[in-house]
């Protein structure tokens, strides 16, 4: 989790102007909503507040219609028909479906298959769709091992259709639908004029339009993932994003170990060894999806294949615990 500094507030705001711009007083308008299993906050900066409200409003309503489209929840959403229905037949889906479904593939390729939206069935089996969690037996994760793999997953580009090659093939949006939502409300923001604003999808994918005034970027701090008071590193972020992936965010403990949420597709059994990973990147999608990879595969893979333009922050679960940017 992102602390976030400039959040204090939830609901409406307007501050009293920081400081004069232009002899126009700057209005701060903060705001927050819960979709897609997430509480969404937004902040923005300008000097027409009806322009501002209508702008986190149009972003609000942006990230509703993407639960439309990504909940796994809502039996009546695009991606659930495509659950139910692409193991039997080729199922025709949105452009928008299909490019964030092709973009999941690539980051599978790119990951060596660390980052997979076909995680569904492994997540269920841990019980991470519950929020609880639980210690399967090796042989139900063995037997649902056979569902997972973005091998399974057909896209067909000239047809603009979805087919699973096997049964019980279920996409989970979990690893990527927050950072896409975060770019969606940037990109309507920017459609009513805003130039200055930070949204974060519960303060774990976050974009920072502009600065604030007087300010160099918005400044967000990494959560030591022992200690949720502490921080281990702060950042300034302008026209970028952040997403941080941590063990503390959803686990349980059996057997004397802890078992996160973060989970290798490719053994079934949740990542050791890392205990968080940020990752700064110009898209917010890019931010959350590598976040996983990063974490499942380690520094080690990640300083060899972590793809250009992308920065990351491990802290890694060492005696006395080692967090610092991969160089």
């Amino acid at each position: 989790m992102l602390v976030l500094f400039l959040l204090p507030l939830l609901g409406w705001a307007a501050h009293a102007p920081a400081r004069p711009a232009d002899k126009t007083d700057t209005l701060r308008l903060e705001s927050s909503v819960v979709a897609m299993g997430s509480a969404y906050s937004v902040a923005v900066y300008g000097d027409d507040r009806t322009r501002m409200e209508e702008a986190v409003d149009a972003a609000f309503e942006e990230v509703r219609r993407l639960d439309q489209m990504l909940s796994n929840y809502k039996p009546e959403s695009e991606l659930s028909e495509v659950n139910r229905l692409a193991a039997a037949k080729p199922v025709q889906v949105t452009p928008e479906l299909f490019s964030l479904l092709s973009a999941c593939l690539e980051y599978s390729r790119e990951s060596e298959g660390a980052f997979d939206i076909t995680v569904g069935p492994l997540m269920k089996v841990w019980g991470f769709y519950k929020g609880t969690g639980r210690l399967p037996h090796r042989a139900e994760i063995r037997g649902v091992l056979e569902q997972v793999g973005y091998r399974n997953v057909v896209l067909d580009a000239a047809n603009r259709t979805v087919r699973f090659a096997r049964e019980g093939v279920e996409l989970d949006p979990g690893g990527i639908g927050k950072g896409y939502a975060v770019d969606r409300m940037i990109d309507v923001l920017k459609q009513y004029g805003i130039r200055t604003a930070l949204v974060s999808a519960s303060g774990s994918s976050i974009y920072g339009l502009g600065a604030p005034p007087g300010e160099k970027g918005w400044r967000v701090e990494i959560r030591d993932p022992k200690e949720e008071s502490k921080s281990v590193a702060e950042v300034y972020l302008k026209d970028e994003s952040m997403s941080t992936s941590g063990n503390y965010e959803k686990f349980f403990r059996a057997e004397g170990r802890i078992y996160s949420h973060v989970m290798d597709p490719r053994t079934g059994w949740p990542a050791q060894g890392v205990l968080s990973v940020s990752v700064i990147a110009p898209r917010t999608l890019d931010s959350e999806a590598w976040t996983k990879p990063l974490f499942v595969n380690g520094r080690a893979w990640a300083a060899k294949h972590k793809p250009s333009g992308l920065r990351a922050f491990f802290c890694e679960d060492t005696p006395e615990q080692t967090c610092a940017w991969l160089q």
